[in-house]
């Protein structure tokens, strides 16, 4: 454990620097940017040594590996994303450990989301996922709604009972004009977040960014990074 423990350690204290030094680069203050860690295969013993080196904010993209991995970890003082593709029958054990789900594309899912959280009697934060590989409207290939359904999607979540419209999320696309442009996607990203603020004024966050592309992240003015591998290593390839 102790190896694991300053494994995490120097990975950690590299990815501090990386930010640190992008947004010494960018004339922002450290304190703009939250890390997030994703620990999706990663066990709970982990999240546990995290916690201790000082993350507060964790995220995980399946919810049959993240509820018994949160409720393993319902003692610690952390803050739980939900990142992945969420399907509506998944909904209520999500809304049960959950602080964020940054997933949020398409009508059907806020209603669900609402209607759980509303019977849980929870406030879940809510990120509009923003698909730049789908043109205006479509939706892209690892979800995400196009820029164009924004605006009526943050409407929808921002009159929902029991959910708070907290900003944006994208990932970088691998397919569309944005493909290897990650810093013009994550600069898109911005602008649409300055638009989607006119109206919504407390939904400011915005996620983008993760270990290969942090630094362009933060250069567009990220308020939120995802870095997975760069903190935890390689995962193990899912059969």
């Amino acid at each position: 454990m102790t190896d694991r423990k300053d494994e995490l350690a120097a990975n950690l204290a590299k990815v501090e620097r990386r930010i640190a030094d992008a947004c010494a680069a960018a004339g922002r203050a450290r304190d703009e940017v939250t890390l997030i860690v994703v620990t999706k295969t990663y066990p709970a013993s982990d999240v546990r040594i995290l916690a201790e080196l000082g993350v507060r904010h964790v995220a995980e993209n399946r919810d049959q590996d993240a509820a018994p991995k949160a409720a393993a970890c319902s003692d610690l003082p952390l803050t739980w994303h939900f990142v992945g593709q969420l399907q509506t029958n998944k909904v209520r054990s999500v809304v049960g450990y959950a602080d964020m789900v940054q997933s949020v594309d398409r009508a059907r899912l806020v209603t669900a989301l609402s209607r759980e959280a509303e019977r849980q009697e929870r406030e879940l934060g809510c990120l509009i996922q923003v698909a730049l590989d789908a043109g205006e409207s479509g939706r892209g290939e690892r979800g995400g709604v196009g820029p164009g359904g924004i605006e009526e999607l943050g409407d929808l979540v921002a009159g929902a009972p029991g959910l708070r419209l907290a900003g944006l999320m994208t990932v970088a696309p691998l397919t569309g004009p944005y493909a290897g442009r990650e810093q013009a996607a994550f600069e898109r990203l911005m602008d649409l977040s300055t638009d989607l603020r006119r109206a919504h004024p407390a939904a400011n966050m915005v996620s983008a960014g993760m270990s290969a592309d942090l630094e362009q992240a933060v250069a567009a003015g990220a308020t939120h990074v995802r870095v997975g591998t760069a903190v935890l290593g390689v995962r193990a390839r899912l059969g």
